[in-house]
């Protein structure tokens, strides 16, 4: 959660962003792994009215992540 809060902070993006440490939502979207390990690495937009507006998938590239997103929120 404070990684998301500072990425917040820091674009000024002024809507939640979600942390999700139970999995539950990982669960729900397809990139949960089996047993103790971690999730599959993805990033999803969703527009207020629960749109989706894009996924970013990749297990290596964090900063591409970042960088799609905001590329997705701008261009809306």
């Amino acid at each position: 959660m404070d990684r998301q809060k500072a990425f917040d902070d820091k674009n000024d993006l002024g809507f939640p962003l979600l942390s999700d440490p139970d999995r539950a939502v990982a669960k729900h979207f397809g990139v949960k792994r089996f047993g103790p390990l971690p999730s599959k690495r993805a990033t999803f937009v969703i527009d207020t009215d629960r749109t989706l507006l894009g996924a970013i998938h990749s297990e290596l590239d964090m900063t591409g992540h970042a960088d799609q997103a905001l590329a997705l929120l701008r261009n809306r």
